[in-house]
């Protein structure tokens, strides 16, 4: 059985996925704020209170769409630079789950490589991207976004 290059698949799925899905919550977005202008013309304060709320709704969504797909793209832009400059962190050589996760004890030994690596220069945005991506290898989601968004931040001179 042949391994998988988890580096070189087709994104075209993805993005197709993506595309239908950001159309489906306009669409959505598009009937709730009928929704809302149809509950404000029903001329009631709760009619026009639940109106007015249900037409915010909309806004928050396109907001959080655009926050979403804004941040993904800075981090396929700094992943490719990476890749280019060679210090992506390469983890084919692993070991791996059934499911294709990276063994826990194999992921920690990594994550306190890279954490050496960070700490010698946090202000680097490289090191704080490959300690996000340790993070994220380890199964720390959380912390793996927070320092991603550092690195972000850091390759745009917004963070020092």
């Amino acid at each position: 059985m042949a391994k998988k290059d988890h580096n070189n698949r087709d994104a075209r799925p993805i993005v197709w996925v993506i595309g239908f899905l950001v159309v489906a919550m306009i669409v959505y977005f598009a009937i709730l704020g009928w929704r809302g202008i149809s509950l404000i013309s029903t001329g009631t304060v709760a009619g026009i209170g639940i109106g007015i709320g249900v037409i915010i709704l909309p806004f928050i969504g396109a907001w959080l769409i655009y926050a979403t797909l804004r941040a993904g793209i800075e981090h396929q832009k700094l992943a490719r630079i990476m890749v280019e400059e060679g210090r992506e962190l390469d983890v084919t050589s692993l070991p791996r789950r059934a499911s294709g996760r990276i063994e826990r004890d194999a992921a920690d030994d990594l994550f306190a490589q890279v954490k050496q690596e960070w700490e010698a220069d946090p202000n680097d945005w490289h090191n704080t991207y490959r300690i996000a991506r340790a993070y994220d290898y380890a199964g720390d989601r959380s912390r793996a976004r927070q320092m991603m968004k550092r690195a972000v931040a850091q390759y745009n001179g917004q963070e020092a």
